[in-house]
C-alpha cells in the first residue's frame, strides 16, 4: 500500500469508526453566535477548547491576537514551517456562526448537538463553517500521520466575526502582513454547484447594504382629513425604489453593470449545469436580459430589497404614515468600482427628482468582490488534481455568488486564492435545520487528503 493509499485509509478508517463525528461535535457543542449576546471572551474558547487539541497533533504553532477593534472577536494565527525551500499554504476558518433558532428546528434536533438522521447530519455550524475547515483539519493529519510530513509550509488564520462582516480581518492582515505571507490560500466555505461534484470558486461577490429613507412629518395623520394634499413617503419610497431596476429585475444604473464577463469567464460558466435546487425554479426572465442563469448568479451583480416598513401592516390605522424606510442589497462582482455603488446611486435619484431620499450607509456590512485570475498556475495545479481524484470534470466558477472577505488575501497579502467548498445548497445554511449528507462529509475529507498529500514534496 502506498503513502498516499495509507494516507487515505487513515481518513477513512476516522470516518468509520466515529472519531471524525465525535470531533466534529465537540466543535458544534461551543455556542459561537457572533450576532447575538456570545461575548469575545466564550468565542475565544472555540480556539482553546475545540481547536488546540487538533493544532497540536498537527505541530502547529498558534497564538491568539485580539481584534485590532476594540470589542470584536479575537483572531489565532498559526504556523508550521517544514523547510523554507517548500511553498507556503494559507489555511482560513471562521469558527462563528449565526444564532442557532432553537425551538425551530426539526422536532427532536438540538443545534448546539449533531444530530445523526438517516443520511444526514444537523447541527449549526455544520456547513458554515465549522464542518468546512474541519475536514480539512483533519485530512492534514491524515496526511501528517502517514507520510510523517506535509511536504509543504502551512500558516492559519482563523476568526469568529465572519458573520458580522469580519470587522478587523483587513486591519489584522495589514498588521500582520509578513507573518501571513504565503504562495497560495487553499480554503473552504459556501457551496458545491452540485453534491456530487467538487467545486473550485476563486473568489466572491461584494456586498453593499444601504438605507433608502423617505421621511416628511413627525408623526401620522388621518387618511381622510389629509388624504391627497400630504405626501405619502411610502409612495415616494416605491417609486424612488422602481428606478433603480425594472419590473423585471434588470439594473438601469450604468455605473452598477460590471465590465468583467468575458469571453473566458462565460466559457467557463457554460459547461457548469443550470443552478436549480431542489427545491426553487429559476425564474427564467427575471433580472439582466441575454444572460444565462449561471452568467447572472456568477458573472453579475445584483440587486435585493431585504426588508422594507411603513406603518404597521398588522395594525393599520387609516393614516398617512410620516416615513418610509427600505433595507436594500448590491451583490457586484469585480469590474464594478465599490466607491461609486452608493455616489452614482444618489446622482440618479437626484436626476430623477428624488433628492428627499435619504441614502443611509453607517450600518452597512461590506464585503469587496474579488476573484482570482482563471489563468493561475496554482489553479490548474489543484483543478488537474481533483480532476484526477474525481475521474472527470469538475467544476469551475469565477468566484461565489454570495460574500466572503477574499479580498483581505487577494488585495492585502497578494496571493491567488483557491476555495473548495465541502456543501451544498440545500444545505440550510443561516437557517434552521442545517445540515451536509454524511456522504458528502466522508468523499469531502478523502478528496482534501488526496490534495494536500499531492500537493506535497
Amino acid at each position: 500500500m502506498s503513502t498516499l493509499e495509507k494516507a487515505i485509509q487513515y481518513s477513512r478508517n476516522s470516518f468509520a469508526n466515529g472519531e471524525f463525528i465525535q470531533r466534529l461535535g465537540s466543535l458544534i457543542e461551543i455556542v459561537t453566535d457572533s450576532k447575538g449576546s456570545v461575548s469575545a471572551q466564550v468565542l475565544r474558547e472555540y480556539y482553546t477548547k475545540g481547536l488546540f487539541n487538533i493544532f497540536e497533533e498537527l505541530g502547529i504553532k498558534s497564538k491568539i491576537i485580539d481584534n485590532p477593534i476594540n470589542d470584536k472577536p479575537p483572531f489565532l494565527i498559526g504556523t508550521r514551517i517544514e523547510s523554507p525551500e517548500y511553498k507556503t499554504i494559507l489555511f482560513y476558518g471562521h469558527g462563528d456562526t449565526v444564532p442557532l433558532q432553537t425551538g425551530d428546528w426539526y422536532e427532536g434536533i438540538n443545534p448546539s448537538e449533531l444530530k445523526v438522521i438517516g443520511d444526514k447530519i444537523y447541527g449549526r455550524g455544520i456547513a458554515d463553517n465549522k464542518g468546512q475547515h474541519f475536514i480539512n483539519l483533519m485530512a492534514l493529519l491524515s496526511v501528517l500521520k502517514t507520510k510523517k510530513k506535509l511536504g509543504f509550509n502551512l500558516k492559519l488564520i482563523f476568526e469568529m466575526g465572519e458573520e458580522i462582516g469580519s470587522p478587523g480581518l483587513f486591519e489584522l492582515c495589514e498588521l500582520y502582513k509578513e507573518d501571513l505571507k504565503s504562495d497560495v490560500l487553499i480554503a473552504s466555505d459556501g457551496p458545491r454547484v452540485s453534491v456530487e461534484v467538487p467545486t473550485i470558486f476563486l473568489g466572491s461577490r461584494g456586498a453593499v447594504n444601504f438605507e433608502l429613507e423617505v421621511k416628511y412629518r413627525s408623526g401620522a395623520h388621518h387618511s381622510g382629513n389629509w388624504g391627497g394634499v400630504l405626501r405619502d413617503p411610502a409612495i415616494r419610497l416605491s417609486h424612488a425604489l422602481s428606478l433603480i431596476t425594472d419590473k423585471n429585475g434588470e439594473i438601469l444604473i450604468d455605473q452598477w453593470k460590471p465590465n468583467s464577463l468575458t469571453s473566458e469567464v462565460k466559457g467557463r460558466l457554460k459547461v457548469l449545469p443550470t443552478t436549480i435546487s431542489e427545491t426553487l425554479d429559476i425564474d427564467e426572465n427575471w433580472g439582466e436580459p441575454g444572460l444565462t442563469p449561471n452568467e447572472k448568479l456568477f458573472g453579475w451583480n445584483s440587486f435585493s430589497i431585504l426588508a422594507i416598513k411603513s406603518g404597521d401592516i398588522d395594525v393599520p390605522v387609516n393614516a398617512i404614515q410620516p416615513s418610509a424606510k427600505a433595507l436594500c442589497q448590491l451583490r457586484f462582482v469585480v469590474g464594478t468600482e465599490p466607491l461609486k455603488i452608493i455616489s452614482s446611486l444618489r446622482k440618479h435619484l437626484d436626476e430623477c427628482g428624488f433628492a428627499d431620499v435619504e441614502i443611509i450607509t453607517e450600518n452597512a456590512i461590506n464585503f469587496e468582490a474579488s476573484r482570482t485570475d482563471l489563468s493561475s498556475n496554482w489553479l490548474k495545479k489543484v483543478e488537474q488534481i481533483l480532476q484526477n481524484f474525481h475521474g472527470g470534470q469538475i467544476h469551475v466558477i469565477p468566484n461565489l455568488a454570495g460574500s466572503l472577505p477574499n479580498n483581505c488575501f487577494t488585495d492585502i497579502l497578494k496571493i491567488p486564492t483557491i476555495w473548495i467548498p465541502h456543501s451544498y445548497k440545500e444545505c440550510s445554511q443561516h437557517a434552521p435545520n442545517e445540515h451536509l449528507p454524511i456522504a458528502l462529509l466522508e468523499q469531502s475529507l478523502i478528496l482534501m487528503t488526496d490534495l494536500y498529500w499531492n500537493l506535497g514534496d
